[in-house]
């Protein structure tokens, strides 16, 4: 069989690649996309370790290990007869279209936040049926960028929340405690040791304490 490195078109190569990969070897088509997701979370975690050290190398390296995931769960659904790799294309690009209109129609937006009224417009207009802030936030996602996630979500909401319940909720403002990432590292770090120092689980703390949150946002929405 033809060895697909030595198309003219790297993309469509790394594509024909994994098919043949799925097609010819047992181990991969054995695979399901429950069994890639360890894959999954631990090249996502490479390439954040790439971007955070500065290496680009190692990025460029990263990036393909990611791609590769993605091009497997696209050949496993065209296998299955839901979709492939050209769907997944043809979608993203529909969707960065319609989330820039900036772009590629006549609206303007001559700063990042009238960037963002655009992308949230265009988003809502797709997830019409949710009916909650916090709805899409993933519930596997680490618990403090799960924190940073929902509180960037529900400022509009915690008003109310706040005013229907005893606990009262921080805004996605800044506490006046550090004033540089380094501090907040810092800070972040010395709560750890604190509580571990205490026999706390300090992820469970915050997973409970986030666990409030969402449930006080979702019945000031609500009305409750």
């Amino acid at each position: 069989m033809t060895d697909p490195s030595h198309r003219s078109d790297p993309l469509r190569a790394a594509a024909e690649t994994m098919r043949q990969v799925r097609e010819r070897c047992v181990w991969s088509q054995q695979i399901t996309h429950r069994d890639l997701v360890p894959y999954l979370v631990e090249e996502s975690h490479e390439v954040i370790e790439a971007v955070e050290t500065g290496d680009g190398a190692d990025l460029r390296e990263e990036l393909g290990d990611l791609l590769w995931q993605v091009l497997f769960h696209a050949a496993i659904a065209a296998h299955d007869g839901a979709f492939d790799i050209d769907d997944v294309a043809r979608g993203l690009t529909e969707k960065m279209v319609r989330r820039h209109p900036h772009v590629f129609s006549d609206a303007i937006a001559e700063t990042p936040e009238e960037v963002l009224v655009h992308w949230n417009a265009a988003k809502a207009a797709e997830k019409h049926a949710r009916r909650s802030v916090l709805d899409g936030i993933p519930a596997g996602m680490p618990v403090l960028a799960r924190a940073q996630k929902v509180l960037g979500r529900v400022h509009p909401v915690v008003e109310r929340a706040n005013a229907a319940t005893e606990t009262k909720h921080p805004r996605d403002e800044p506490a006046p405690l550090p004033a540089s990432e380094i501090e907040l590292g810092d800070a972040l770090l010395s709560l750890v040791a604190h509580a571990r120092a205490n026999g706390w689980d300090a992820e469970r703390a915050l997973r409970e304490r986030l666990r409030v949150l969402e449930n006080d946002v979702r019945a000031a929405e609500s009305g409750g």
